[in-house]
């Protein structure tokens, strides 16, 4: 009888457990999320700048400095649009042991605030950096980001280029035109918003568009995560048309990014920017180094976050270890 109460109490609980996880997903969706940014060491955190509230992920000091970085530069994660914060904690788990890792939910993304009467251009969004790193008390950064951030960071690393100590792409940048369009091009130029959903079967889709391999979302987040995209949806066209005047501003200005090193790593298999655009790109920036991440789509630090947080650190080590400019480009 009692190995019968047992197995009976522990079903109770395990039915329990499953009908909150599906039936009650918000009640989890911190949790998990807390849960995951310990296991890379990083701490939610907000500060206010450029007159938005700012949540952001920190890893602190790092309890064993990398030998290469003595003036113990943070590296900053800045994410594409629409995107959030946490999409950078599992590459983030390999490198908080030996940098500072800050990854913020940029203005008008993820829990940060979003105002009705601002603009959230490149022109905005350069300025919004700069506030950010002034208001966490950096001078100078390593860049890393992935789409929109990508941009981002190249950009700023123009305008002030003794704060940055280098500049990477985690998976493509926008602004560069692809001799080959992509299927996301190919939407655009139908009159399509690709990237934003009115629905669940649009919300689909566009997670198909940016993942190859789709990594695994507890049923929580990816829930709270779709619902965030329905509810923003009129928010988020305006977002996206204010990127969209600015489709191929990256390509006009990345061949002044000679001071700095770069590195590039796109997914060969991204449908959102085309592999070909890195033929354009090696021309502007023939002293950064390129690397074709064969399988991977346009989210890489979500998809294969290991490889290409090893890939990342290896580049911070050649940067440290490096003359100023020359970087040896691998073939694309």
């Amino acid at each position: 009888m009692k190995r019968i109460a047992f197995f009976s109490i522990a079903a109770a609980l395990a039915l329990c457990c499953v009908g909150l996880y599906y039936g009650a997903p918000s009640l989890l969706k911190e949790p998990l999320l807390h849960l995951n940014r310990s296991l890379s060491g990083m701490e939610e955190k907000t500060t206010t700048a450029a007159l938005h509230a700012i949540h952001y992920l920190d890893s602190g000091a790092p309890s064993q400095p990398a030998p290469g970085n003595p003036s113990a530069t943070p590296l900053v994660l800045l994410h594409g649009i629409f995107a959030e914060k946490d999409h950078w904690v599992d590459f983030a788990r390999p490198l908080t042991g030996q940098y500072r890792v800050i990854a913020p939910d940029f203005p008008g993304f993820g829990e940060s605030t979003r105002l009705n009467d601002q603009p959230y251009d490149y022109a905005a969004h350069i300025q919004r950096l700069g506030a950010l790193l002034d208001a966490l008390g950096i001078e100078k950064a390593h860049l890393a980001g992935n789409s929109m951030g990508g941009t981002i960071a190249a950009l700023f690393a123009l305008q002030h280029p003794e704060r940055v100590a280098s500049v990477a792409f985690i998976g493509a940048p926008h602004g560069i035109r692809s001799p080959q369009p992509s299927t996301m091009d190919r939407l655009i130029d139908a009159g399509q918003r690709p990237l934003v959903a009115h629905d669940a079967a649009a919300f689909r889709a566009m997670m198909d568009l940016v993942f190859e391999k789709r990594p695994f979302l507890p049923y929580p987040i990816l829930h709270a995560t779709e619902q965030a995209a329905l509810r923003n949806a009129p928010s988020n066209a305006r977002l996206w048309d204010a990127q969209l005047k600015d489709r191929y501003l990256l390509e006009q200005r990345l061949g002044d990014l000679q001071q700095h090193r770069v590195l590039v790593l796109w997914g060969d298999k991204d449908r959102v920017f085309d592999r070909s655009g890195l033929q354009p790109l090696q021309k502007l920036l023939p002293q950064a180094q390129l690397e074709a991440l064969p399988g991977i789509g346009h989210l890489p630090m979500m998809e294969a976050p290991a490889d290409t947080a090893h890939r990342y650190a290896r580049f911070l080590d050649q940067n440290e270890a490096s003359s100023p400019i020359k970087i040896a480009a691998s073939a694309c």
